[in-house]
């Protein structure tokens, strides 16, 4: 995710530069970047066990690459806008798009094969979700309307909002059931407790042991099977297979 992201922030940079976006907007793609090779690069060092070496060699090398790119792309682009070509600024818009999407789609895949939504905070996932939402807003008010930059943050706000309501089905719901199941298991106990620290509950618990094993007794007597226990009935119809 994180190196899709730090990749969606070239093109996304080169659209919002090129498009005359507000400082804000032209700054953020490449906060995007540098944060996203950060924590490529944690990952690197943390769970792959890489070389502090050979992680700081490698996010610098790709660093200036995409640095290099971006720059000839706003150059390239500039021009070609001046030309009255318009078709690769709007290549761009999709690029940033897809990339950022991709990043947030690999949840949704982990989360069809699990069936919860696992590897991921939810404070991450709120304020991700409140960057876009700024950004969607920021681009409402700039002085011409841009579809394609309400389409690049307004796409991953969505996707965002999809994993929010995955964790509320998936994850939300079992919990608050896995409460009240709890709760009331913690009251029966409860319960029990004081209905046998009384002296009349120790009697009718006594009295309703004895009835039971009278009843045992009458219904062992006219059939074997009557308290036959599950893992013994399973024996018995595999013997019979």
């Amino acid at each position: 995710m994180m190196l899709l992201w730090a990749c969606a922030g070239v093109p996304l940079g080169v659209y919002n530069i090129v498009e005359n976006f507000n400082i804000a907007l032209q700054i953020q793609p490449q906060i995007l970047t540098s944060l996203s090779l950060v924590t490529w690069a944690q990952c690197k060092y943390y769970s792959h066990r890489w070389p502090w070496t050979k992680m700081l060699g490698c996010v610098l090398a790709i660093a200036l690459s995409m640095g290099g790119v971006e720059t000839g792309l706003i150059v390239g682009m500039r021009r070609s806008k001046q030309e009255g070509t318009r078709w690769p600024v709007t290549l761009m818009a999709v690029l940033a798009a897809l990339l950022l999407c991709a990043g947030v789609g690999r949840h949704y895949w982990d989360i069809w094969k699990t069936r919860t939504v696992r590897g991921i905070s939810f404070l991450f996932v709120g304020i991700d979700a409140l960057g876009d939402l700024t950004s969607l807003i920021s681009v409402l008010f700039q002085p011409e309307l841009d579809v394609l930059g309400m389409v690049i943050y307004g796409s991953e706000l969505a996707l965002w909002l999809g994993v929010f309501a995955c964790g509320g089905m998936l994850n939300l719901r079992p919990w608050l059931r896995n409460k009240v199941e709890q709760h009331d298991k913690d009251r029966g106990v409860s319960r029990a407790i004081e209905f046998e620290e009384d002296g009349s509950g120790i009697e009718g618990a006594r009295s309703t042991a004895l009835n039971e094993v009278d009843i045992q007794r009458t219904s062992s007597a006219s059939s074997s099977t009557v308290f036959r226990t599950a893992s013994t009935a399973v024996g018995d119809e595999g013997g019979r297979a």
